[in-house]
C-alpha cells in the first residue's frame, strides 16, 4: 500500500483501523517531500522534528484508545503566508525571510486541535501576489505533471504538494482565484469559503476584503472535512461571521435531481482555451443527465471584474505592506545614510518586482486626484457584481463555470506580458468581489493531458449545496482520488 497515494478521509479510517501507524503515514509523506521537493519546490520550510513529535502524540492517543477528531494524523502543508509558532513565515518574500511569528493563525490552531500533522510551509507568490508562482523569492514551483510548466498561483505550492502526494491536504490563500486556479492547474480540488466562514487570523494581508485561507485536497469529501476543522467563528478576526455552520461531511449526497444550476454566455465566449469550454459545457451536460436543471443566464458584469480587482487588492496591499518600512521586524538594508534611505534601500531590496508594481498602483489610486475616478468607482462596480449574482441566484441555485480559460501554461511563458497574466484570474476575480463560496473540480484533461477545472459558484455560506454537486460529480464520473503523476 502507497500511503501518501491515500485520501485523508481514507487514511483517517484506516489509522482508527490501526491498519498503521500515524508515525508511519507521516514518514512516508516526509520521505516524498525528500525525493521530490527538490524539484518540484512546493515547501520553502519542512519540519521533520516537529512533524515527527506530533505524530507521537497523536499515535500515543490512538494507542490508549483515546476519542479522535476527524484528521487526526493526516499530515498537511500549510502556505507560508499562514502564521505558524516558531516556524519561518516568509509570505515567499525576501522582506519576511527571517520572520519567526510567536502564534498560530487560527486556522493552523483548529487543525492542530483536530489532530493534523504539518509537515511545513508551502511556497508561493511573493505576498500571494501572482497567478503562476513564478514571483517567489524562493523560487519557481514546477506543475507536477509537466516540471516545464507552471503550477497556478499564488498557492501554487500548495496545489503541487497535494498533486504530487506530498501533503494529504493544505491550506493557502483566495484573494482573487489563487487556490481555485492552482487546483485547476494541478488537478486537484480547492474550495474558496465565503468571505467570513473562516478566520483570517494570522493570514499575512495582502487584501484584506477579499483574502480567504481556503482549503486544497485530493477530493471533495476531504475538502468537507476539512472544511469542518477550520471553519467558524473568531472573535480574534472581525471579519469573521458567526453563522453556526453546518456539519459539511452530511453534504456528501449524491444527489443533484432539481438542482438548478447556471451556465453564464459570458463565460464561455472571447479567449477561452476550446477544450476548456468542451470539457466544462460536457459536466453540464453530466449534471443534466442526473436530474439537475440547466439554464443559460447572463453575468454582463464579468468584464469590469478585472480591473475593479486589481485596482481594489493594489490599493489594500500598498496599505497593508506600508509596515514592512525594516524598523519593527522583517528585513533591513545594511547600509543606509539616514532614516528615509533606510526606507527606499528596505522596501526596494525587500520586494519582488511584482509586488513593487502594486503597491505603485495602489498607492496611485488612493492619491487625492484619482480616489474618485479609480478606488471609489471600483468598489462602485464591485457592489454592483454583488448584486448581479443576487439577481441570478433568483433564478439559479449554483454558477458553472471554467476555473481558468486555459490549463496550466509554461513557465516564462506570460511573465513579459502582464495583461496576459492577469487574465488568468477573469474567471475566479468575481467570487471574491461578491464574497461569494466556489468549488474548483477536474472534469477532465486537454489534448495535451493537462487537467481542465470547473468551477461551481454557490451563494454565501451555502457551501453545502457546491460540495454537493461538486461530490455527486466526482462520484458519477470517478474522480481521480488525487492525480497520480507517475512520479
Amino acid at each position: 500500500m502507497e500511503l501518501t497515494k491515500l485520501t485523508a478521509c481514507k487514511a483517517a479510517d484506516k489509522i482508527r483501523k490501526k491498519e498503521f501507524s500515524v508515525p508511519e503515514l507521516t514518514q512516508a509523506y516526509l520521505d516524498r517531500i525528500g525525493e521530490l521537493n527538490e524539484k518540484i519546490g512546493a515547501y520553502i520550510t519542512v519540519c521533520k522534528q516537529d512533524a515527527g513529535k506530533q505524530a507521537d502524540n497523536i499515535q500515543k492517543k490512538i494507542d490508549n484508545n483515546g476519542e479522535l477528531p476527524l484528521l487526526a494524523g493526516i499530515p498537511a502543508g500549510i502556505s507560508d503566508n499562514i502564521c505558524t509558532s516558531g516556524v519561518l513565515t516568509s509570505c515567499g518574500s525576501r522582506m519576511l525571510s527571517n520572520f519567526v511569528p510567536p502564534y498560530d493563525a487560527t486556522a493552523v490552531k483548529k487543525l492542530s486541535q483536530n489532530g493534523a500533522v504539518m509537515l511545513g510551509k508551502l511556497n508561493m507568490d511573493e505576498f500571494a501576489m501572482g497567478s503562476s508562482n513564478e514571483t517567489s523569492w524562493y523560487g519557481q514551483v514546477k506543475n507536477p505533471l509537466d516540471y516545464g510548466r507552471v503550477p497556478g498561483g499564488s498557492s501554487g505550492g500548495a496545489a503541487a504538494a497535494v498533486a504530487s502526494q506530498m501533503a494529504c491536504f493544505a491550506l493557502g490563500s483566495d484573494t482573487g482565484g489563487s487556490v481555485r486556479l492552482a487546483s485547476s492547474f494541478c488537478g486537484v480540488v480547492g474550495l474558496k469559503p465565503t468571505y467570513g466562514a473562516v478566520s483570517r487570523y494570522g493570514l499575512v494581508a495582502f487584501a484584506s476584503s477579499m483574502d480567504q485561507i481556503a482549503p486544497v485536497t485530493r477530493d471533495v469529501a476531504d475538502c468537507a472535512a476539512v472544511m469542518n476543522s477550520i471553519a467558524g467563528h473568531d472573535p480574534l478576526d472581525s471579519t469573521s461571521r458567526d453563522y453556526g455552520h453546518e456539519d459539511y461531511t452530511l453534504s456528501l449526497k449524491s444527489d443533484v435531481k432539481g438542482l438548478k444550476i447556471g451556465l453564464p454566455k459570458e463565460y464561455f465566449s472571447g479567449g477561452i482555451q476550446k477544450e476548456v469550454k468542451e470539457k466544462v459545457l460536457d459536466a453540464a451536460k453530466v449534471f443534466e443527465s442526473l436530474g439537475a436543471e440547466i439554464e443559460e443566464i447572463s453575468l454582463p458584469l464579468l468584464e469590469y471584474a478585472l480591473p475593479a480587482y486589481y485596482i481594489i487588492s493594489s490599493a489594500e496591499a500598498s496599505s497593508n505592506l506600508a509596515q514592512y518600512d525594516g524598523i519593527k521586524y522583517g528585513y533591513r538594508t545594511r547600509q543606509f545614510e539616514d532614516l528615509v534611505d533606510l526606507y527606499k534601500k528596505t522596501r526596494g531590496e525587500g520586494f519582488g518586482e511584482e509586488v513593487k508594481r502594486r503597491i505603485l498602483v495602489g498607492t496611485y489610486v488612493l492619491g487625492a486626484g484619482n480616489y474618485d475616478a479609480c478606488y471609489n468607482k471600483a468598489l462602485k462596480v464591485k457592489r454592483m457584481i454583488f448584486e448581479e449574482y443576487q439577481n441570478a441566484y433568483q433564478k439559479v441555485e449554483v454558477i458553472l463555470v471554467p476555473t481558468a480559460p486555459s490549463t496550466a501554461f509554461k513557465i516564462g511563458e506570460k511573465t513579459a506580458d502582464l495583461l496576459d497574466m492577469y487574465l488568468n484570474d477573469v474567471y475566479t476575480v468575481p467570487v471574491n468581489l461578491a464574497g461569494l463560496c466556489a468549488i474548483s473540480v477536474p472534469c477532465g484533461f486537454d489534448s495535451s493531458g493537462l487537467p481542465v477545472g470547473m468551477q461551481l459558484i454557490g451563494k454565501p455560506y451555502d457551501e453545502g449545496t457546491i460540495l454537493r454537486a461538486a461530490f455527486t460529480y466526482e462520484k458519477y464520473t470517478g474522480g481521480n482520488g488525487g492525480i497520480d503523476c507517475g512520479i
